[in-house]
């Protein structure tokens, strides 16, 4: 009997991760095909136009797409070394095994669960609250660059803040206060106290990588833009890059929508400064090949041969 129901579990199981990576394929797919901002043939005839670009111009946009994964990889990898030393290559499969079970939800949340599910059942509260640091840290640095985009956005192009509802703060407010009156139902102190104990060191390693990797990513979009004859000066293209950033982190969306977002808040700013809204929709489409839906494949791979650590 215990072997019957032993079977059909690993039997759902598998149905479960064949699912996982079927709905990977068919989002990548079906978002590639019904692109709303690119159409397919025409995605299809700026790829033969940048292919006749210098192959360095080209093999330089591939490098900051493995310097983008691996400054991720190095991350993660330090960052659960505060429960478990993993291997470089533990850590690669984890990253692009969660980024595949958690392209299809909202903001990518299905990561958390994802990689906690590579460790004994004790440790994955804690694999996720190191992966909330890890994400918040990312997110404090888009936060820091955004600011600057936003504030050359407003001093350049006579961009007016909208007013504040007082409605909408007051709500925000009386949240804020409801969360904070329930923190110890939400475990908010538990959760506090376990990343204080993670070593200094540790977040200073976490904030270096990802620094970095925010360089790396904002620069692959430039350079993308480069690739596409923008002439515009550095300044002005990397601040609404960073603006771009700040105002895409902040609204929710799935990952697989990602571009879309990207896309979307991308022509608005670079319309400022009269950029033709096919570079743009064309160079936000294939950064979000390069960076999602390319690794997400490589990882439907870990996906299938994942095997979970206890029953």
């Amino acid at each position: 009997m215990y072997n019957i129901s032993l079977k059909y579990k690993r039997f759902l199981f598998f149905i479960v991760k064949i699912t996982i990576v079927l709905a990977a394929f068919y989002f990548i797919f079906e978002k590639l095909e019904g692109n709303e901002l690119l159409s397919f043939s025409l995605l299809k005839e700026q790829l033969s136009s940048a292919l006749t670009s210098p192959i360095w111009m080209l093999l330089g946009i591939l490098l900051f797409t493995d310097a983008n994964w691996l400054l991720e990889i190095l991350k993660w990898k330090t960052l659960v070394s505060v429960e478990k030393k993993i291997t470089f290559l533990e850590a690669f499969e984890q990253c692009l095994a969660s980024l595949t079970a958690s392209i299809i939800t909202p903001n990518r949340i299905g990561e958390y669960g994802a990689k906690a599910m590579f460790y004994e059942r004790k440790k994955r509260k804690n694999i996720m609250a190191l992966n909330l640091a890890g994400n918040l840290i990312q997110l404090a640095i888009t936060i820091v660059f955004g600011l600057y985009g936003i504030n050359f956005l407003i001093k350049n192009f006579n961009f007016e803040i909208p007013e504040i509802n007082s409605l909408k703060f007051s709500m925000i407010l009386i949240l804020v206060a409801i969360l904070y009156y329930f923190r110890k139902q939400l475990k908010i102190n538990k959760l506090n106290a376990y990343l204080k104990k993670v070593p200094k060191k540790i977040y200073l390693e976490v904030i270096s990588y990802s620094i970095l990797r925010y360089l790396f990513f904002s620069h692959q979009f430039y350079f993308l833009l480069m690739l596409f004859g923008v002439e515009t000066d550095y300044f002005t293209l990397i601040s609404l890059i960073f603006c771009m950033y700040i105002l895409a982190s902040i609204i929710p969306s799935l990952a697989i929508l990602d571009w879309v977002i990207k896309g979307s808040i991308a022509i608005w700013l670079f319309g400022f400064i009269g950029l033709n809204e096919l570079t743009v929709a064309t160079v936000t489409t294939f950064m979000w090949i390069l960076n999602f839906a390319i690794p997400s494949l490589i990882g439907s791979v870990f996906v299938l041969n994942f095997k979970l650590t206890d029953k």
